[in-house]
């Protein structure tokens, strides 16, 4: 008998202990490691100052701007589909971007569009067309500061409303001042809104190549109606780099829904190093948009960067 309970015993220490091995509790949150995380932690891993570095990044956000910086060539796909599922509308096009100094210019190599992509002025019929050609197209010589950021060309409540869609979408995670009802809720690191999340951390071959550990937050299943009214972010899953700990791929999924709007986006972007700088190589979307008053919006978009060139001094 006295064997059994030290076998018990013995058996409930172990326990205990692999439970505490495979979890650590960062601010508050428990996050849970994969046996390869808890390896790695066991032989000097700091998950507490990863977790940490995951919580402060910027670099992926600042990846977008830093397209600004770089010569390059585009291949653009851009479809709008109809309530059917049909192609409503769309445009391709291959775009190289020129740098002299800080500042850079577009060239049109190729472009082919249907349906009603513009309207009869020339301009953009779609909103998500719009913002499109906001984040990536230029017309004329743009300059930026030594950080990729460009001053707004046009004032207004239309421009402060597509930089705080911008945030939202390139910058997850991240709160976003401006923005209501919605804003808030992104701020997955945030007391309020870690609560709804289940976090993770595992080790993985991104792209089946580069080793990295893998960030993820899922919105948690066991959440009643309430709180799962709460969620913006459904998941958000990135890639660092084990040797340097730069992102090296990001996949999200947002979707919310009010009496004013809704709207259900999934992205995937994967990064490449290229001068120095930390740059999108490719952005897909596949979102739809509905604004009260509006036509909702189903869309589709492939961006992919290459051929870079002109390191800015």
């Amino acid at each position: 008998m006295r064997k059994l309970w030290m076998c018990l015993a013995i058996l409930f220490f172990y326990s205990y202990s692999h439970a505490q091995d495979t979890s650590v509790v960062y601010k508050g949150m428990t996050v849970t490691l994969d046996e390869v995380t808890v390896q790695a932690k066991r032989i000097g891993f700091d998950v507490n100052s990863f977790i940490k570095r995951v919580e402060e990044d910027t670099t992926f956000y600042r990846a977008f701007k830093n397209l600004r910086l770089l010569g390059y060539v585009s291949d653009n796909d851009i479809r709008i589909y109809g309530k059917k599922g049909q192609i409503q509308a769309f445009l391709k096009s291959r775009i190289q971007q020129n740098m002299q100094g800080r500042c850079h210019t577009m060239k049109v190599l190729q472009e082919e569009t249907g349906g009603d992509f513009y309207n009869s002025k020339g301009a953009y019929n779609y909103y998500t067309a719009e913002l499109y050609a906001n984040l990536f197209f230029t017309k004329g010589t743009v300059c930026a500061d030594a950080s990729g950021e460009v001053p707004e060309t046009s004032g207004g409540s239309m421009a402060k409303h597509k930089n705080q869609l911008k945030k939202l979408i390139f910058n997850p995670g991240q709160p976003v001042r401006g923005v209501p009802i919605v804003g808030g809720k992104v701020a997955i690191f945030d007391p309020e809104v870690r609560r709804l999340y289940d976090f993770s951390i595992r080790s993985e071959n991104y792209q089946d190549i580069t080793p990295c550990y893998v960030f993820t937050a899922i919105a948690r299943k066991d959440l009643n109606s309430i709180d799962r009214g709460d969620i913006v972010i459904n998941e958000l899953i990135t890639y660092f780099n084990k040797e340097n700990f730069e992102i090296v791929g990001r996949k999200y999924s947002l979707s919310y829904k009010t009496l004013l709007f809704d709207f259900n986006v999934r992205m995937n972007v994967q990064m490449t190093k290229q001068q120095g700088l930390l740059i999108p190589s490719l952005v897909t979307y596949d979102g739809t948009w509905n604004v009260l008053f509006k036509k909702r919006e189903t869309s589709v978009f492939i961006a992919k960067f290459h051929d870079f060139t002109g390191s800015v001094q």
